[in-house]
């Protein structure tokens, strides 16, 4: 998972711990698409990697 990902979702968590609804739900966003965009190229490594050498 990029680090990018892992910070915003520390941001957000702390926001939530401190009141700051609408800073925690801004970041645990960018988290959560940071998170699938880091998945879906895993995923295409995964596949690209797999195919035969020619």
């Amino acid at each position: 998972m990029s680090p990018w990902a892992v910070v915003f979702l520390i941001i957000a968590l702390t926001a939530a711990i401190l009141g700051f609804t609408g800073i925690a739900g801004a970041a645990g966003g960018i988290a959560e698409i940071l998170f699938f965009v880091f998945l879906l190229l895993f995923v295409v490594a995964l596949l690209v990697g797999r195919r035969p050498l020619v």
